[in-house]
């Protein structure tokens, strides 16, 4: 397993790895049914055998957990020292997943950003200027996109930083766009490049504001990019198609087509899904992506839509190897993206639930205002 998570070629054919794939989701398994009683149990309860996780059909069948099992429960597969990272999945409001990491649960996950990052074209030694759409960091805040977005910062050395949820004191948050507005125009009359990241919905917004200002377009300097993830769950209303949103970031602020990049990811399951220059979310060697029946959780064909699910070996942490969300998806097969990429692709068609079960950019999109 630790030899399967150490590999730092981010995309080869499935084929040529289902081997070892296979090899490591068993040794997962074993630890955390060594280490858990509770998944010992689970396991037990649906009859698994261990021995028997020899083939994909085999892994697949393993009883995946819900993201929402996290917001109510702790599960630990390591003792509590041994813990070195804790994250929550949502922001001020609504339900949180409480996830634990390890030293290499949390080491092996960065530096598989740090592979899909390298062959994007997003790493670089020229510094960068940072219009961050997330929380601001404040003392005790374990927000998990917080901690990505911090992280993110490592591909282009900070020249300035400015986050647009501002931390108002007390855990609280407040949107300022007219300090986006005012920071890109100044950024814009200077030859340092702009990367822009995290949640979607407040780069539109910021962008709105800059049309109804009546601010002229704006041409960031060379090398300029936009990484942002997270959906628009808690204002759809004002979302807008991936398509118009990279058409507004070229005409608004010169950012190429090529430097937008999507990402994918949560608390629950911290494997990295970037886009290509197609703009589609491919899987990485260490994990494999299903969609899942709502009703049955059977896997699905491809272009069928369902549950989005993972298997991956990468956490020792918490039995989270095998995982489903409440996001609603469609997966593609590989080769059929354009880009070349010889994995299959997802998308992502919306979240599954009620109100109460808030994830991060919904709780985040509260403080947006009324359009």
């Amino acid at each position: 397993m630790q030899r399967f998570c150490e590999r730092t070629t981010p995309y080869l054919p499935e084929a040529q790895i289902e081997a070892d794939f296979i090899t490591a989701m068993h040794d997962i398994t074993r630890w955390h049914q060594q280490h858990s009683p509770w998944y010992a149990a689970l396991l037990k309860q649906n009859g698994v055998q261990v021995d028997g996780l020899t083939t994909m059909d085999s892994l697949i069948a393993l009883p995946p957990l819900h993201a929402n099992f996290f917001k109510q429960h702790e599960v630990l597969s390591v003792p509590e020292d041994a813990i070195t990272l804790h994250l929550t999945s949502s922001g001020t409001t609504g339900q949180k997943s409480q996830m634990f990491f390890d030293a290499f649960t949390i080491s092996h996950s960065r530096r598989m950003v740090d592979d899909c990052m390298q062959v994007r074209g997003m790493v670089s030694s020229e510094p960068a200027h940072y219009l961050v759409n997330a929380y601001e960091p404040h003392a005790g805040l374990r927000v998990g996109t917080s901690n990505t977005n911090q992280y993110l910062m490592r591909y282009a050395p900070p020249a300035e930083v400015f986050w647009t949820l501002r931390a108002l004191g007390e855990g609280e948050h407040e949107f300022d766009a007219f300090g986006a507005v005012e920071t890109l125009r100044r950024w814009a009359q200077g030859s340092t490049p702009v990367r822009i990241i995290g949640f979607p919905a407040f780069l539109h917004f910021t962008l709105q504001r800059l049309e109804r200002m009546g601010v002229p377009p704006l041409q960031l300097a060379p090398g300029s990019a936009a990484i942002f993830g997270g959906g628009w769950k808690g204002h759809a209303d004002q979302a807008i198609s991936k398509e118009a949103l990279h058409a507004s970031l070229g005409r608004q602020l010169g950012i190429a087509a090529d430097r937008i990049v999507e990402t994918f990811g949560s608390v629950e399951h911290s494997i990295p899904y970037i886009s290509c220059t197609h703009g589609h979310l491919h899987a990485p060697i260490w994990s494999r992506v299903l969609v899942r029946d709502v009703a049955t959780l059977a896997p699905l064909p491809h272009g069928q839509a369902g549950f989005l699910s993972f298997l991956s070996p990468y956490i020792t942490s918490v039995p989270a190897h095998s995982v489903v969300m409440g996001d609603l998806a469609l997966l593609h097969p590989a080769g059929s993206c354009a880009c070349g990429t010889p994995t299959p692709w997802f998308e992502i068609l919306g979240r599954a639930g009620t109100s109460s079960n808030k994830s991060c950019a919904a709780a985040a999109a509260e403080l947006l205002p009324a359009s």
